[in-house]
C-alpha cells in the first residue's frame, strides 16, 4: 500500500487578527442591517487569525480579474516549488523520483496548468504524469489524496506529489454583501501545502481505501457566480446541516475496510467551520478531541480551503502516532461531496526530516493554544 508522508505548509507573512478583521467589518459595513448578526458570526468561527498573500491594504483593493489573477500565478510560481521540494525531501526522495503530480486549487486559473511550471522550472521528467485539478473547492484536498492513491493503486511502487495552492484573499468581492459573503471574509485564509504519496517506503498513511460521495441536488450550496469581476463566493444557509448529510459516507467507507469510524485513532478532518467538526463529533460519535488538529488550523490559519487537511496532518506527523494506528482523512465541499480515505499509521521508515526555517508569528499574543509552524522561504 502507497505511503501518505509528511505535508509540508507554507503560509505568508502578512497576518490579519480577529480584532482587526472585526474593526474592518464595522468600518466597511457599518450601514448593513444585519451587522451585529455577521460579527457575531465571524466571532464565532473560531478563528484567531490568518493570512494573507498581499497586505490588507492591497486585499482589500479591485484592481480587476486579470490583475488578481496575474497575482495568483505569479505568486504561486514563486513559493510552490520551495514548499514542493520541502516535501519531496521529507519523504526521502528526489525530484526525479516523482512519477506524477496532483495539483489542486479553486482561487485562481492558469493555462497550461501549474503542474507544466512545476516541471520546467523544478526539473521534474519531462514524462512525469500531470494531473491538474479545480473546481472541488475545499473537497480538492481529499480528492487529491483518493486521486492519487488510484495513480498508486494502478501503476505500483511509483511516487505522487500533490500540492494545494489557496488564495482565497484573492477572491474577496468588495461589492458583495449577502451574509454568506461577509462571512467568508472573516473566514477564509491563504496557504500552500505539499505531500508525497511514495509507493514504496515511508512515514505516515498507508491508504488502504477511498470513497467519494455527492449529495444529490445540492450543487448550489456552496458555489462560485464568476462574473468579470472574479469569482463571487455563493454559501447557502443550509450548509451547516451537512455534516448530517455526509457523515453516513464516513461510516460507510471505515465499514468496507471493517472499521468502525466511531472507533478509530486520529481524524483529519477538513475544518469549514467549528459547526462542522462539533456535527461530525455527534454523528460520529467521538470526543471533539480528536479533531484538535483541524480545529487549531482553524484557529491559527482560518480555512485554507484544500490546503486544511494537509496541515492537520502535519500536526500529527509532529505530534507523533503510533505504529499501526488506524485513522480517516476527509475533505467536504461543493457537490455537496464528500472525498475521503482510511489508512494505517506506518513508521517502519523513519525519515528525518529537513530543519525548517520560522518566521515570527502572533501567535502568543493572540493566545493561540498550540504553537504555530509557519515557515517561509528566504530568497
Amino acid at each position: 500500500m502507497p505511503t501518505l508522508c509528511r505535508p509540508e505548509v507554507w503560509v505568508p507573512e502578512n497576518i490579519i487578527t480577529l480584532d482587526e478583521t472585526l474593526s474592518l467589518a464595522r468600518h466597511l459595513h457599518a450601514n448593513h442591517p444585519k451587522l451585529p448578526l455577521i460579527l457575531r458570526m465571524i466571532e464565532n468561527t473560531g478563528v484567531r487569525k490568518r493570512h494573507l498573500i498581499q497586505p490588507i491594504e492591497k486585499t482589500l483593493l479591485h484592481p480587476g480579474f486579470e490583475v488578481r489573477n496575474q497575482t495568483y500565478l505569479r505568486e504561486a510560481r514563486a513559493r510552490i516549488p520551495e514548499v514542493a521540494k520541502r516535501a519531496i525531501a521529507s519523504a526521502g526522495l528526489a525530484i526525479q523520483d516523482i512519477d506524477a503530480i496532483v495539483f489542486v486549487s479553486c482561487t485562481g486559473f492558469a493555462m497550461p496548468p501549474l503542474t507544466s511550471m512545476m516541471i520546467n522550472d523544478m526539473g521534474f521528467r519531462s514524462d512525469t504524469r500531470q494531473i491538474p485539478i479545480a473546481q472541488l473547492g475545499c473537497a480538492a484536498g481529499g480528492a487529491a489524496i483518493s486521486r492519487a492513491h488510484d495513480f498508486c493503486t494502478a501503476y505500483p511502487d511509483t511516487n505522487v506529489l500533490i500540492v494545494a495552492c489557496e488564495f482565497c484573499s484573492l477572491c474577496y468581492q468588495p461589492t458583495d454583501d449577502d451574509i454568506g459573503s461577509l462571512l467568508s471574509n472573516g473566514l477564509f485564509g491563504d496557504a500552500i501545502a505539499a505531500v508525497v504519496l511514495r509507493g514504496v517506503g515511508g512515514e505516515g498513511v498507508r491508504l488502504e481505501r477511498n470513497m467519494s460521495y455527492l449529495v444529490p441536488d445540492t450543487e448550489d450550496w456552496i458555489s462560485y457566480n464568476v462574473k468579470a469581476t472574479g469569482f463571487h463566493f455563493r454559501l447557502d444557509k443550509r450548509v451547516p446541516t451537512t455534516m448530517a448529510l455526509l457523515a453516513p459516507t464516513l461510516h460507510t467507507l471505515s465499514g468496507a475496510q471493517g472499521w468502525n469510524a466511531s472507533e478509530l485513532d486520529f481524524y483529519a478532518i477538513h475544518a469549514g467551520g467549528p459547526r462542522i467538526l462539533s456535527d461530525l463529533s455527534h454523528y460520529l460519535g467521538v470526543d471533539e478531541q480528536a479533531f484538535r488538529h483541524s480545529r487549531a488550523t482553524l484557529t491559527e490559519y482560518g480555512n485554507i480551503a484544500s490546503a486544511v487537511v494537509f496541515d492537520a496532518l502535519r500536526r500529527f506527523h509532529d505530534e507523533g502516532v503510533p505504529d499501526g494506528a488506524r485513522g480517516l482523512i476527509a475533505g467536504f465541499g461543493p457537490g455537496m461531496t464528500a472525498e475521503c480515505s482510511v489508512g494505517t499509521w506506518s513508521a517502519a521508515h523513519r525519515i528525518p526530516t529537513q530543519p525548517e526555517v520560522r518566521f515570527q508569528t502572533l501567535a502568543d499574543a493572540l493566545d493561540v493554544s498550540e504553537p504555530s509552524n509557519v515557515w517561509t522561504s528566504v530568497n
